[in-house]
């Protein structure tokens, strides 16, 4: 196994669903026998867009805990801790915030299409134009005064904080996320060259992990905010349920009507269940099978997995003791791991001697 560190987290904010499940927690879940990985909940993230709702964060972070269980997480293998437990962090984020540019967070790309996405959630019925118009357009004229705030543009910093504190020299990510990794990047060089040194902070790289494309049940991105998802341990009745309601391609009127599959998200699902999607990709279009059929058969493929699931899930659910148990050894690994960064980088900054 390699020496080489690994850091990662996901905010609290909800139910976990398939996109989390096969975008994330199935690639963490291989990366845990391969390196030196930190795993946190990330709870102080959570607050940056949603500080006002705050009465259900502990019990998120909690479900959240047994859901990276149930899948595969291993606490003999990794080190998994909730992010506010580790004071060290907050610390290195205020030192870290000292030295970074404003203008670096202004520019963050995706600082502004969360700025956006957040405001077209919130304004959903005073959107300009139609779906066919940018969002930057859309969105023009509308108050974002309780969205603009110092923890959500400042959020990068608590990120590369997160890696860096822990010499991070991978951070898995899709090729669509780098931004974030970027800045890090930049603080580390930025630290360098203030404070002469190249003995505090690792430069983390991107590792490109294969990532599953998970559609929500509307073809939409799956994301708890469009209320489109399938979520984990989520009971086999709705599931079943749900993919018989999944979107198919409105040109297939009958059965035998060849139909489109790459509009499909029974198909987009097949492809991650289904090892024959090949085939199912071209009985499709020649209109072989109806996509009732083709539904009932994707259910049948995603059961066992989501069965096996929901069994882990009431195993771990069921006992806080060993939860509580497995929190407080994750806290004191990655307490002892941040604390040996933070009097480097205070030494480095003169701050202690």
């Amino acid at each position: 196994m390699s020496t080489d560190i690994i850091v990662s987290g996901m905010r609290p904010t909800g139910k976990l669903h398939l996109g989390n499940y096969h975008g994330a927690l199935k690639n963490w879940v291989e990366l845990q026998d391969k390196y030196k990985c930190f795993f946190f909940v990330a709870d102080l993230h959570a607050l940056t867009t949603a500080y006002e709702h705050t009465e259900n964060l502990a019990e998120n972070s909690e479900q959240m805990l047994v859901d990276w269980l149930s899948a595969g997480l291993d606490p003999q293998k990794c080190t998994i801790f909730i992010q506010s437990d580790v004071p060290e962090v907050s610390e290195l984020n205020t030192l870290l915030g000292m030295i970074t540019p404003l203008g670096w967070l202004l520019r963050n790309p995706t600082y502004k299409e969360q700025v956006q996405e957040l405001l077209a959630r919130k304004y959903a019925g005073q959107l300009q134009g139609d779906e066919n118009t940018p969002l930057a357009e859309r969105v023009k004229g509308l108050a974002d005064e309780d969205i603009s705030v110092y923890g959500f543009l400042g959020y990068p910093v608590l990120m590369a904080t997160d890696i860096l504190i822990h010499k991070a020299a991978y951070v898995p990510v899709g090729k669509d996320q780098t931004a974030h990794l970027e800045i890090a990047r930049d603080i580390v060089r930025r630290f360098n060259e203030i404070y002469k040194t190249e003995d505090v902070f690792v430069e983390p790289k991107a590792l490109f992990t294969k990532v599953a494309k998970v559609p929500g049940l509307d073809g939409h991105k799956m994301s708890k905010s469009y209320h489109n998802t399938i979520n984990l341990g989520e009971d086999l009745d709705s599931v079943r349920k749900k993919v018989m309601s999944m979107y198919t391609d409105p040109n297939k009127k009958k059965a035998t009507d060849p139909a489109n599959p790459e509009g499909c998200v029974v198909y987009a699902f097949h492809k991650i269940y289904n090892p024959d999607y090949a085939k199912r990709c071209e009985e499709c279009k020649a209109g072989a099978l109806g996509c009732v059929a083709c539904k009932k058969q994707l259910f049948a493929l995603m059961e066992p997995e989501m069965k096996a699931f929901l069994e882990r899930r009431k195993v771990f659910e069921g006992d806080k003791a060993q939860l509580e148990k497995i929190l407080h050894s994750g806290k004191e690994a990655a307490r002892a791991s941040a604390a040996a960064t933070l009097q480097q980088a205070k030494r480095a900054m003169k701050v202690i001697k």
